[in-house]
């Protein structure tokens, strides 16, 4: 196996129809936690977990995200004839030893279809997969959910291995379930996955979220696997088949996670990520706190 995950895939083709009309020209991966995309959050945790190549499964009316990691020329001139050198460091994001991939997606027909998509790119090698909606904060450490990802990759020679989180009743039907045999703390054998299930139907509420390390056989499976619930193409189908012949394991990460696919997610998470910044969070507590009233 290898030593290394290098390749990271960022499935960001979508409409982004819950944001509309903000989503209307400008992707939803686009959409800014105070100053920074949520899709840059993505891809700058991927770096810091030692991926190399970035591949972006995109479709028309993306370009803002190729751009955005584009290196801006004129704009860097700018900044440093104005003397802006702290603004000038925000727009590298790129390394130089990291490369950015963009892979046209025709139809929407779910996540498998948008990961099937990478196989070209990915071939034949383990790779990691982050969904932008779900913007975690690192746990305490510094250690971000992907990085641990690869660490039980690496530690437990298993061929893939998935973020989990416990969700409620209400959650189950919103989120691929697994169920399985504990390993150690926060990990599990996983034994059967199940997309969107009724209550009833899983005995425990562990759900997937988006990080994922996946053994490339997932292609060969996801080739294969006929639209499922919302007649898309369901990733968690093809994991199920997976599973099959090789382990996977699901970690429950630590850290904070917030929904960014859904309004409320998207603004909890902006409020909390400005809370956290020395620049803002004392002027913002002072509005909070002086409009808490209004609310009573």
């Amino acid at each position: 196996m290898r030593e290394k995950i290098e390749t990271a895939v960022f499935p960001v083709a979508g409409f982004g129809t819950r944001f509309l009309p903000a989503t209307k020209t400008n992707p939803k991966e686009m959409l800014p936690i105070v100053d920074k995309p949520l899709i840059q959050f993505a891809v700058e945790e991927a770096l810091a977990a030692g991926v190399k190549k970035l591949v972006f499964i995109n479709s028309k009316g993306k370009r803002n995200i190729e751009d955005h990691f584009d290196t801006a020329y004129k704009l860097r001139e700018l900044l440093k004839k104005s003397g802006k050198n702290d603004l000038l460091e925000q727009l590298d994001i790129i390394p130089d030893d990291a490369v950015c991939i963009y892979v046209r997606q025709g139809d929407q027909m779910g996540l498998g279809a948008a990961v099937l998509c990478a196989e070209p790119v990915v071939g034949d090698q383990p790779f990691a997969l982050l969904l932008p909606d779900d913007f975690i904060v690192s746990r305490p450490d510094g250690v971000n959910c992907t990085q641990s990802l690869v660490d039980i990759w690496k530690r437990h020679h298993s061929a893939s291995v998935l973020a989990v989180t416990s969700v409620s009743d209400e959650e189950v039907r919103s989120y691929g379930v697994i169920g399985g045999d504990r390993v150690e703390d926060r990990l599990t054998d996983v034994k059967h996955i199940i997309e969107k299930p009724e209550p009833d139907q899983v005995s425990n509420r562990l759900g997937i979220v988006g990080r994922y390390i996946l053994d490339p056989r997932v292609f060969h499976h996801l080739k294969n696997t006929k639209p499922g619930v919302g007649d898309e193409v369901q990733l968690t189908d093809a994991l199920e088949k997976l599973r099959e012949e090789s382990q996977i394991l699901a970690y429950e990460y630590e850290g904070v996670r917030y929904d960014c696919g859904s309004k409320i997610g998207y603004v909890c998470a902006t409020c909390d990520y400005a809370l956290n910044r020395p620049d803002m969070r004392d002027e913002l507590i002072r509005h909070i706190k002086s409009r808490i009233g209004d609310f009573d």
